[in-house]
């Protein structure tokens, strides 16, 4: 065991096990009061209370260990006085693991209508029926505290890629100031508050964003603002840049993030959780990721292939279905091919994650990925 940290008298605390000598490579535990979870790790994300198309009870036997629901979205319904009503996110949603909560900050950018962004906060009209709000990172923290989940994060402003670096800085530097308002107004013990460190793609931003978060990153550091647009090598010189300055007894958290190759490029750059939508996403288009690459199964190749999506995989979908099933259920429109394919996708994407720390633990993390590239390619 490398090395324990974080004080285990706290209801959270990271332990590193091993981590790989070639690469920045690593596995733990980050204990939390809804059980342990093994990193690296790729939470899958229930935006409203549910991931979509996939019922918990198969989430858990396709082996999440926490899923990811959003601020913004359980503001606006049910309501997140609601939510605390019904015994928190936990009991409302019947998932008895942990669960991360987003600040919504990224929605409230990018979804709302006619925002309006203040050092005091965003005002903003909303995405659903014109009505006029406002979210102040006191907001946020009140919002999260009655949503209830193990982990929630900091109220940040994610400036876009593109954005010149006057813009980037000044976003950057709300976004600490607000992390201090988010950590004064943070008073859950059982919950865990992740800063989120800004930037874009400056990394002398970067820099400045990642020393003045750290004082504030008692149990996780989160990193945004990437996997927004920008080219995939941009993305990986910016985690390098940062990697030898992360501290290293707590896990790290990389936004929005999903697709295999950035799985596991973020693997080899430290990093130790990752989110994002894109499995449901592009399952219910037709699309499945497979140990052999990408397959549509929209694709009228598929229409009397009578082989499983992949035959690699033990999930519900792969040993019971095959892909000329699959084309038809989307080509008539049943909505259980959108719900095969996100089962898959999710159970595709755990396994690579628990594969990947099966192999730090050997010692073959390097011959790992190039097997795996090998076999699928980029995606």
């Amino acid at each position: 065991m490398l090395e324990t940290l974080t004080e285990k008298c706290t209801p959270f605390w990271y332990e590193t096990i091993k981590q790989d000598q070639k690469t920045g490579a690593r596995a733990g535990i980050l204990h939390t009061p809804h059980g342990d979870i093994e990193t690296p790790i790729f939470m899958p994300v229930g935006t409203q209370a549910t991931v979509k198309g996939v019922l918990p009870r198969d989430l858990k036997e396709a082996g999440a260990q926490i899923i990811l629901s959003n601020t913004y979205h359980l503001y606006m319904r049910p309501g997140d006085e609601l939510v605390a009503k019904a015994g928190g996110l936990h009991k409302f949603m019947n998932w008895d693991k942990p669960i991360l909560t987003d600040s919504g900050g990224f929605q409230v950018f990018s979804l709302a209508k006619l925002n309006k962004i203040k050092d005091e906060g965003v005002y903003f009209n909303s995405h659903i029926d014109g009505s006029k709000h406002f979210i102040s990172p006191e907001k946020a923290m009140d919002i999260e505290h009655n949503l209830g989940a193990d982990i929630m994060m900091a109220f940040d402003e994610c400036s876009p890629y593109g954005a010149n670096k006057k813009q980037a800085e000044i976003a950057m530097k709300r976004t600490l100031n607000w992390l201090d308002r988010c950590y004064n107004a943070h008073k859950v013990e059982k919950q865990a508050l992740f800063p989120i460190v800004q930037g874009n793609m400056f990394k002398d931003l970067r820099e400045i964003s990642l020393k003045e978060t750290i004082p504030y990153a008692k149990y996780g550091i989160a990193i945004g603002g990437l996997s927004v647009g920008e080219p995939k090598n941009i993305m990986y010189d910016i985690m390098d840049s940062m990697y030898p300055m992360y501290p290293t007894h707590i896990p790290r958290y990389l936004m929005g993030v999903g697709s295999p190759d950035c799985l596991i490029e973020g693997v080899k750059r430290g990093i130790d959780m990752f989110d994002c939508v894109l499995p449901t996403r592009i399952a219910r288009n037709g699309t499945a990721m497979t140990s052999h690459g990408k397959v549509v199964v929209r694709n009228g190749k598929y229409k009397d292939d009578f082989t499983p999506l992949d035959s690699e995989c033990d999930c519900y979908c792969c040993k019971n279905y095959t892909k000329a099933y699959l084309r038809h259920m989307f080509n008539v429109g049943e909505m259980m091919g959108g719900m095969l394919l996100s089962l898959h996708n999710i159970t595709f994407l755990l396994k690579l994650m628990k594969d990947m720390r099966n192999a730090i633990l050997q010692d073959s993390f390097t011959e790992f990925c190039q097997e795996f590239y090998a076999k699928y390619g980029e995606f």
